[in-house]
């Protein structure tokens, strides 16, 4: 019987595929870039057929790491970036770009084109916007399909489908046009704990109401890691499957990141998954729903049935930090060997001057908005207590302080989600952060939570492979699945000692925000 599984994961550079068996371990990983292409400012695009390619690319070469036979392969499942893809009628490509390439068929998590649009949702007042944190993002699909149906009116023309990219991929793979509970409940206003779980009358009010003429969207959704079905024949050679391989209804990048590292463990309420790459992705879990501004969702079942899902997030953290290092004098290209000498000569710098260096800079760390806890999407960033200092030591103060802004950040989003039911106490970080030895510190000790590193895996990958494995039948649901294949972590607690210091740099960082919105008032 075949025990494997094979979990793909699409974020904003690259498709990761990975190879588990039954107990979560990881056998086999690989790696493939995907293109996007800048067509405007603040636009961003994929090609879908890439991505797929990428994809089956990195499929097949996990799993010659992984040394399996193709029929040792139970369950696939796909998690991806809520990017929005647009394709005709019969399946064909459809421009999103201002240069009119078909190729160019997605609408990138990122893009912020729709602005204005998003601003117009929240303007209606609609009882959707109380499961989206009040405020609609640019970043989610309705103020996107809005921008491109009063900019591109050919484009919308033509479009006969629209999918999310995880949903996207679980097309690709078995033909299924079936979409997850995770996508449509997080970003596309589809309330999951009602009846009638499209709201006409929102779609009407922002200029929508042909939307399920040119979006094949299904009544009902379909929960995390339902069977889909198999492989197709065609998806199947593509991929180095084989068509006994069943297909599960994916889920946000994110969401899969939760799964792998708080979902089947007991007392939920009290952990959160971090996400942290690119930007960060912080998912609470609730038997109750808990709605409040500033805080996306609740989304009901959209990771684990039966539980209520609140979303925090930061816009730009890694890519925060990656654009500190392109825009300073001494930076350069933010590779690894860059990002490790600028930590190791912090390290340097903090062993004399302790955790007082670059006391008095401080950053507000909303270069691209704030998503979470004030639902600002125009928000900038804010730098003080700059010098005439040029030098690669100045970078690496200015880095630091960064750094901690991040972290604080993360305090404010869970002081919302505490301040609102919530008791958590306990984060479970996964992504690219947990390489940055100054992240995972302050972490612990800018939050004062218990930090949990995962162990042996992937964390988002695990997640996935959880929904394959709920596909595949190996498990009895998506629950067992996670209780079977979670994985232990390295725990770090805060230390007490740091405390005051970044006690103080909070109070600084509230006053920030004020001083912000006054300014802004102002002019």
């Amino acid at each position: 019987m075949a025990e494997h599984l094979c979990a793909v994961d699409v974020g904003t550079g690259s498709a990761r595929a990975g190879i588990f068996d039954r107990q979560g371990t990881l056998m086999g990983r690989a790696e493939r870039p995907i293109a996007m292409n800048r067509s405007a400012e603040s636009h961003a695009e994929h090609d879908s057929e890439d991505i797929w390619a990428a994809a089956c690319a990195a499929v097949r070469a996990a799993r010659d790491a992984a040394g399996i036979a193709p029929d040792d392969v139970a369950g696939i499942s796909f998690d991806a970036t809520c990017s929005t893809v647009f394709r005709g009628k019969d399946g064909e490509q459809i421009s999103v770009s201002s240069d009119g390439d078909d190729r160019w068929d997605t609408i990138v998590w990122l893009d912020h084109r729709a602005l204005a649009e998003a601003d117009e949702c929240t303007a209606t007042r609609h009882e959707v916007l109380n499961y989206v944190g009040g405020v609609m993002s640019p970043e989610m699909a309705t103020p996107k399909l809005m921008w491109v149906k009063r900019n591109l009116p050919g484009s919308w023309a033509r479009t006969g489908r629209l999918f999310d990219l995880a949903d996207f991929l679980t097309h690709k793979a078995s033909g299924s046009l079936a979409r997850s509970q995770c996508t449509l409940a997080a970003k596309w206003t589809y309330l999951a704990h009602e009846r009638e779980g499209w709201r006409h009358d929102f779609f009407a009010a922002v200029g929508l109401a042909d939307i399920f003429d040119h979006a094949g969207l299904p009544t009902r959704a379909s929960p995390v890691g339902s069977d889909l079905g198999p492989l197709s024949s065609e998806a199947a050679a593509a991929l180095g499957l084989t068509t006994t391989c069943r297909v599960g209804a994916g889920l946000i990048d994110a969401f899969a990141g939760a799964l792998g590292v708080i979902g089947g463990r007991p007392g939920i309420e009290r952990h959160l998954a971090l996400i942290a790459g690119t930007s960060s992705c912080l998912m609470a879990m609730s038997a109750a729903p808990r709605a409040f501004a500033g805080v996306w969702g609740p989304y009901y079942g959209a990771a684990l049935p039966d539980l209520w899902l609140s979303e925090g997030g930061q816009s730009a953290t890694g890519a925060l930090l990656d654009h500190v290092i392109r825009w300073h004098g001494a930076g350069g290209e933010p590779d690894a060997a860059m990002h490790r000498r600028i930590t190791d000569r912090i390290m340097q710098l903090r062993a004399a001057e302790g955790l007082d260096l670059a006391g008095r800079l401080h950053v507000l760390p909303d270069f691209h908005g704030n998503r979470s806890p004030l639902a600002d999407p125009h928000a900038v960033g804010v730098i003080s207590g700059l010098t005439l200092d040029a030098s690669f030591d100045s970078l690496c103060r200015l880095y630091w302080r960064t750094a901690v802004a991040i972290a604080l950040g993360i305090r404010h989003v869970l002081e919302a989600l505490n301040a609102n039911g919530y008791g958590i106490d306990t984060l479970h970080v996964t992504g690219g952060h947990t390489r940055n030895p100054l992240l995972m510190e302050l972490y612990a000790d800018a939050t004062g939570c218990t930090v949990v590193e995962p162990l042996g895996s992937d964390a988002v990958l695990l997640g996935t492979a959880m929904a394959a494995a709920a596909a595949s039948g190996l498990y009895p649901g998506l629950e067992a699945a996670c209780t079977a294949m979670r994985q232990e972590g390295r725990a770090r607690r805060p230390n007490e000692a740091a405390r005051p210091r970044f006690d103080r740099d909070y109070r600084v960082f509230l006053e920030m925000h004020r001083q912000r919105q006054a300014l802004d008032a102002i002019g």
